[in-house]
C-alpha cells in the first residue's frame, strides 16, 4: 500500500506541476517567472514530462514486492504525501503574481549595472529631445548612476512607467518608479528605478501601484533623501500593470 501511495503521490505532483506550467505558458503568464527566451524550452520539457507521467501511469511498476514498513519509513512517506498535497494546492490556488516592492526592498535598487543596452552619458548627449521621452526606467537609471550633473538633465523630458516603491530615506515625499530586470528567472530579478519627488504621494497613490510619470530630472528638493537628482513630475497617472511588467 505504501509503495503505491508513494508512486501515486509522485505522479500527482508531477502532473500538477506540468499542467500548471503549460497553463501559465498558454495564458502568457510564464514570463512572470522566467525570461521569454526560455519559454519554448520550458514548454518542450513540460510536454516531455507529461509524456513520461502518462507512461508511468499506464505501465505496471517494475517491482511489486513491498517491504514491511518501519516506523520512520511510514512517517517519511506521510510527510512526503502531505508536502505533495500542499505543493499541488499552492500551484492550483495561489494566483500568478509579479514581484513587488517587498522584493525590491530585499534587493538593493540600482545596485549593479542595469544592462548592456542601457544608455551612456556620451551616447545620450547626442540624442534629440524627442528621443528622451522614449527612454525607459532602465535608461534613466543608468544615466543617474553615471552622473548627477543637473546641467546634463536640463531640458530633457522624461516619461517613464513602473510600480511605486517607497524611498528609504524620505518615504513621505519620495517614491521610486521601479521595474525588475530579468536575465534568467524571477530569482535573479534585479530592481531598478528612478526617484520621484512627490510630497505626500501616499494620499493619492498606493505602494506597488503602477504609474506613468512625466517631468524632468532636477536637483532633489527632498532634505532627507540621499539621492541628489530626482524626477520632478509635471503629471502622474495611475495605469494598469503592463502585459510584460519586467524588462529584459
Amino acid at each position: 500500500m505504501w509503495l503505491n501511495l508513494q508512486r501515486w503521490s509522485g505522479l500527482a505532483l508531477s502532473t500538477v506541476v506540468v499542467v500548471a506550467t503549460l497553463w501559465l505558458a498558454i495564458t502568457n503568464q510564464l514570463i512572470l517567472y522566467i525570461h521569454p527566451r526560455y519559454v519554448v524550452f520550458t514548454v518542450i520539457m513540460a510536454v516531455l514530462a507529461l509524456g513520461v507521467a502518462v507512461l508511468a501511469l499506464v505501465l505496471p511498476p517494475a517491482h511489486d514486492h513491498e517491504e514491511p514498513v518501519t516506523g520512520w519509513r511510514k512517517a517519511l512517506s506521510v510527510s512526503a504525501m502531505v508536502l505533495t498535497v500542499a505543493i499541488a494546492a499552492a500551484l492550483i490556488v495561489v494566483p500568478p503574481a509579479t514581484l513587488t516592492s517587498a522584493t525590491a526592498g530585499q534587493r538593493e535598487l540600482n545596485s549593479t549595472s542595469v544592462g548592456a543596452d542601457a544608455q551612456t552619458v556620451d551616447g545620450a548627449s547626442s540624442q534629440s529631445a524627442a528621443a528622451f521621452v522614449k527612454f525607459t526606467v532602465v535608461d534613466w537609471a543608468s544615466l543617474l548612476r553615471q552622473t548627477s550633473d543637473t546641467a546634463f538633465y536640463g531640458g530633457k523630458g522624461a516619461d517613464v512607467v513602473g510600480f511605486i516603491t517607497a524611498d528609504e530615506d524620505d518615504p513621505q515625499n519620495v517614491f521610486w518608479v521601479s521595474r525588475f530586470i530579468v536575465t534568467c528567472c524571477a530569482v535573479d530579478a534585479q530592481p531598478i528605478g528612478v526617484p520621484v519627488y512627490a510630497p505626500d504621494w501616499e494620499s493619492s497613490y498606493e505602494l506597488d501601484g503602477w504609474v506613468r510619470v512625466a517631468g524632468e530630472f532636477e536637483s532633489n528638493p527632498s532634505r532627507d533623501s540621499s539621492h541628489p537628482i530626482a524626477l520632478v513630475p509635471s503629471k502622474i497617472s495611475k495605469i494598469e500593470m503592463p502585459d510584460e511588467p519586467y524588462l529584459f
